[in-house]
């Protein structure tokens, strides 16, 4: 087992803030994985720090000196995924003025994160499948077979079991990516975390906009901790920046203040509404 000062120790490498037991167990599940070259699959909602777990497991690995690339599925259009991943030979589609390697030819002996895997088209799935099982792929517009020896490490923010269900993800790719399922836990089930976090940001925002540091009232720590942060990390981070900012003169935060900068739960951007495993029905049980 792992101890403790190395969990710390790797925490601090990494930026990784917080103390709560969910945290620990996934920081500890990337350090014993990270050494081996099996594939991860890290689930989380939106927001809640994924892609620093994928650093943790290549930094740590054998691969540390390979190319480390993190590629979000949901952001390629899906003509072009295959071609981004996987290179295409000159002419293979209109545009395609000359050959261009992919990720995976670019980071063979090294690691690819592949962030909202539920979101690649079928056919890319089929491809990366074959990569996983025979480190075998194929350009776009070529017959050639090449040879890649990369470890890849997927993230997802939705229950992709579901997708499994549905038809929309292949059955094979799940179990094939999740040998190691890791689950990082959402800002809510952190506990005194949140706190802990809060302070990080606001001297951080402080040293930035030359300002002194926010420092929350007991009673405004209170509300902090029980705002279930939709957004996570990523919003309580917008937060503390947005209220640094716009308190010039007291920097006392209190109840009321604070109420005042959180949105009400149902009126959120979009981008904070994470697919959260919640509402499947799944517990964070299930998910471990």
């Amino acid at each position: 087992t792992i101890s403790d000062s190395e969990i710390n120790t790797v925490k601090q490498r990494f930026g990784i803030i917080g103390n709560s037991p969910l945290l620990n167990n996934a920081v500890s599940v990337a350090m014993q994985v990270a050494p081996t070259d099996m594939s991860v699959l890290i689930t989380g909602e939106s927001g809640s720090g994924k892609e620093s777990f994928s650093k943790i497991i290549h930094h740590l690995s054998p691969r540390k000196h390979g190319q480390f690339i993190a590629i979000n599925c949901g952001s390629i259009p899906e003509g072009t995924i295959d071609s981004e991943l996987f290179g295409h030979e000159k002419g293979s589609f209109t545009g395609a003025h000359e050959a261009r390697k992919g990720y995976f030819e670019v980071s063979n002996g090294g690691s690819i994160f592949l962030d909202e895997i539920g979101e690649m088209p079928l056919g890319t799935q089929a491809r990366l499948l074959r990569v996983l099982e025979n480190g075998e792929f194929i350009k776009v517009g070529s017959s050639k077979v090449q040879k890649t020896d990369v470890r890849v490490v997927a993230a997802t923010n939705i229950n992709l079991m579901k997708n499994v269900e549905e038809g929309k993800f292949r059955e094979d790719l799940y179990y094939r990516l999740s040998t190691v399922p890791i689950y990082v836990p959402p800002l809510r089930e952190r506990g005194k975390d949140i706190e802990l976090l809060f302070r990080k940001f606001a001297f951080d925002f402080a040293e930035k906009y030359k300002v002194k540091p926010i420092v929350l009232t007991d009673d405004a720590k209170e509300i902090l901790i029980q705002y279930r942060f939709p957004g996570n990390i990523r919003q309580l981070k917008n937060l503390v920046e947005q209220i640094s900012v716009l308190s010039s003169e007291n920097k006392e935060i209190n109840a009321e203040r604070l109420q005042h900068y959180l949105p009400k739960e149902n009126t959120l951007p979009a981008i904070y509404k994470g697919a959260g495993f919640e509402k499947d029905g799944l517990s964070e049980r299930d998910i471990l």
